[in-house]
């Protein structure tokens, strides 16, 4: 699927960091659709591992879960903790609150996988991902914007690609379509196949998809470090948008933009995992740009 638009993609951004400015930029996006998403809808989150202090808690985002009626959704990792079996996964969500507070879904909770195709993969031509996903019409992405140990940093596109992959399909993502080699595969190769496996989930929720990203609590480590930093740069905004690319642009642009003084451990973090090539290979096939056009709410 080719993304199309005669003007910029529209990034919606507000500096107020609540429950409720979350609802407000979801609400622009529906907006700008002229339609509500179609229901089912699946939320997907980031539900933290265990002994992480950053991630962003079910309170946070409970307006805009109960807005859209949608179910949350996870996928297992691929690396031991708290997280890796859906034994253990499920009572993660019961110890952060998910499963206290919404209805949730883990997509891989069992096999088998869904493999999904990929048109034009620069390195990867399949994705294995939760095989639930096919219960859903619709896909409301709640990102947790901040670095990565590996991708440099985290925001839709990593949502897309490793948060809806299996964990078989993790292993198959860091491993440029290698399971086995895994988390020691080719760097590069690596973030390229992340943007191949994002596709296929544009291409399969096309039209039917909003991103939201959250600029809040940003260490140069992921919510799936038992063990992160604390964050190294201060709140920045709420983001939203329908384009994925344009909107994990944006708070790039915004990290590199702001006057904080952390905010060169985070752009190392980036700069050293070369996480822009990322958004770099996801615009090469065409589910969104880097043009865009920020509207503050």
């Amino acid at each position: 699927m080719i993304f199309e638009r005669e003007n910029m993609s529209k990034v919606y951004f507000t500096k107020e960091i609540t429950p409720e400015s979350v609802l407000r930029l979801y609400e622009k996006l529906m907006e700008e659709r002229g339609a509500e998403l179609t229901a089912p809808v699946a939320v997907k989150v980031h539900s933290g591992e265990v002994g992480n202090q950053n991630f962003l808690r079910p309170e946070f985002f409970a307006p805009v879960i109960e807005r859209c009626g949608g179910v949350v959704t996870e996928c297992n990792t691929a690396y031991d903790g708290g997280r890796d079996t859906t034994a253990k996964h499920v009572k993660t969500l019961k110890k952060h609150g998910w499963s206290e507070m919404f209805e949730v879904d883990l997509l891989d909770a069992e096999g088998p996988d869904l493999c999904l195709p990929i048109d034009g993969g620069k390195v990867i031509d399949k994705n294995y991902v939760g095989k639930n996903i096919t219960k859903y019409e619709s896909v409301l992405i709640l990102s947790h914007f901040k670095g990565h140990p590996m991708g440099g940093f985290g925001g839709a596109l990593k949502q897309l690609s490793i948060g809806f992959a299996s964990s078989y399909g993790k292993k198959y993502i860091h491993g440029s379509g290698d399971p086995v080699t895994s988390f020691a595969g080719d760097h590069d190769s690596f973030l390229a196949s992340m943007a191949d496996a994002a596709s296929s989930v544009v291409d399969m929720f096309w039209g039917n998809a909003a991103y939201i990203n959250v600029m809040k609590n940003m260490s140069v480590d992921c919510d799936c470090c038992a063990v992160a930093e604390d964050p190294c740069i201060a709140d920045i905004g709420v983001l939203a948008s329908l384009d994925p690319v344009a909107l994990d642009k944006a708070c790039v642009d915004l990290v590199y933009a702001c006057d904080d003084k952390g905010k060169g451990h985070l752009i190392e973090r980036i700069e050293s995992r070369n996480g822009k090539y990322t958004i770099e290979c996801a615009e090469a096939l065409g589910i969104g740009t880097t043009e865009y056009e920020i509207i503050e709410i």
